[in-house]
């Protein structure tokens, strides 16, 4: 019983940064915009979340700093994919570039230090409860967070006039443009929102994940996140499932190599994404379903004047 708890609790902290970052992207790309630079606003993110966090003691401020950071990188972004309609995914893998050289830059002061993480809920009597009460009552902030953030972006995608209008920019940014809504505003803060998500993603892995900052720490995670997209079919709904799938591949690995399994380790760290590779290969020969990739997806667009 114990065991179980304990894995799934590591599975729920793994697949948290997972779902913050793949849910920003997932209303970027609803906007029609590919934004491959996750990675970089993410290991930016972990930077200045961490020195926030270390210099003012506050886990809050931390995970401001870490949004602020993503957000500003999105800006980056968006000035060239958007403003002078540069390629999408050159821009992109540029700022994953730039984001791992300046997370270094950044974060070389703070190698070595240590926070006291975020705390986590307890509710006498809930949280005591076995294998569940830790589950659903002893978890940190982020993780609720978490799951509120992709209820209120499945809400306004799909409940709001303001979530259709976005899709509509996704699907077809000509005729959303002849019914007079600024396409490039509505894409600049979608790209603003997931740059924000991938800041606070990033910000979660020294803050909670960790106590401590180290380069490179998102290992790769900004990728899973845009593969996660794809794997969702670009519905929320499906991004949770996907997110706690991978997450749970991340963990049985470790502890896999725990039990001893006669496995090569280095075969079993490339394993989840191995997986990620297999589900994309999958997808892309399913037929059933259909896709719902937005139509005008890493189409650049330059209004008429």
């Amino acid at each position: 019983m114990e065991l179980v708890e304990a894995i799934i609790l590591s599975v729920l902290a793994a697949s948290t940064p997972l779902l913050i970052a793949a849910t920003g992207e997932l209303v970027t790309e609803r906007s029609g915009v590919l934004n491959l630079g996750v990675e970089g606003m993410m290991i930016v993110g972990a930077a200045c979340g961490f020195g926030g966090a270390w210099l003012t003691g506050s886990i809050l401020i931390g995970a401001l700093f870490g949004i602020i950071a993503g957000m500003l990188m999105s800006l980056i972004f968006a000035l060239m994919a958007l403003g002078l309609a540069v390629n999408q995914v050159a821009t992109g893998l540029a700022l994953t570039i730039l984001g791992v050289g300046l997370s270094g830059l950044i974060g070389a002061g703070f190698v070595g230090e240590r926070i006291t993480p975020a705390i986590h809920l307890h509710i006498p009597g809930l949280t005591d409860i076995p294998l569940l009460g830790r589950v659903l009552f002893g978890e940190d902030a982020f993780v609720y967070f978490s799951i509120a953030l992709i209820i209120g972006v499945w809400w306004f995608l799909y409940r709001t006039r303001a979530g259709l209008i976005l899709r509509a920019c996704g699907d077809n940014h000509v005729s959303a443009h002849a019914l007079g809504y600024p396409v490039l505003r509505i894409r600049t803060l979608a790209v603003m929102f997931g740059g924000a998500c991938a800041g606070l993603a990033g910000a979660y892995l020294p803050l909670a994940y960790t106590p401590f900052f180290i380069p490179g720490m998102t290992a790769g995670r900004g990728w899973i996140a845009l593969a996660l997209v794809v794997f969702a079919s670009w519905r929320p709904g499906r991004l949770v499932v996907g997110a706690y799938l991978f997450g749970a591949v991340t963990i049985l690995q470790l502890h896999a190599q725990g039990w001893g399994v006669g496995i090569p380790s280095q075969f079993m760290s490339a394993l989840p994404y191995l997986a990620t590779v297999i589900v994309l290969v999958l997808l892309s020969r399913a037929r059933t379903g259909g896709s719902t990739a937005p139509a005008a997806l890493g189409t650049v667009f330059v209004p008429d004047r």
